[in-house]
């Protein structure tokens, strides 16, 4: 057999793997969307007819962020800081966080450095919340304040990505600008 008798095998073996492999990443997709909405629907439902967790209304509310529902998942969160007194700290330091992130998407930037200061007060170590109020420093143009929040997340994790280049960036900004 010659080379060209081949190429048709060749051709089809290559279009059955790209084929297979997007009917695999399609199925994943199919099965990720629906555990998410099972969720979305089982946590809707109970808390219509009961009280829910801190928990629950977190998880409902982490949901309606992804959904960019901002404002139902304020509510949510803000229900799951009153829903329980019993709380640990870095899980109520998780739901300032989250609020923050909500009132950041909907450009409310002074209510979101409220709630990442809330979160950080509760859990100093939180990385993320740093992160968070930092990248809003960064947005307001309150770039030495954005530095020093960077800098304050590498001391607690200097091998985090994000704060190396953001403060490598604003270093440079305050170079350039002398």
């Amino acid at each position: 057999m010659t080379m060209n008798e081949y190429l048709p095998v060749v051709y089809i073996s290559v279009l059955l793997v790209l084929l297979s492999a997007t009917a695999l990443f399609l199925f994943r997709q199919i099965f990720k969307t629906r555990r998410v909405e099972s969720t979305f629907s089982r946590l809707q439902k109970k808390l219509q007819k009961e009280k829910g967790t801190a928990k629950d209304y977190y998880e409902l509310g982490s949901l309606y962020l992804d959904k960019k529902l901002y404002v139902q998942s304020i509510n949510l969160f803000q229900k799951a800081l009153k829903a329980d007194n019993e709380v640990e700290p870095e899980n109520k330091a998780l739901v300032y966080n989250a609020l923050g992130y909500a009132y950041y998407a909907q450009e409310q930037y002074e209510i979101a450095i409220r709630n990442y200061k809330e979160a950080i007060k509760l859990y100093p170590e939180y990385v993320i919340a740093l992160n968070n109020l930092a990248n809003v420093y960064a947005k307001k143009q309150m770039t030495a304040k954005a530095l020093e929040t960077y800098e304050e997340t590498l001391k607690i994790d200097p091998n985090n990505s994000i704060a190396k280049r953001r403060a490598e960036s604003l270093r440079k900004r305050f170079v350039e600008s002398k």
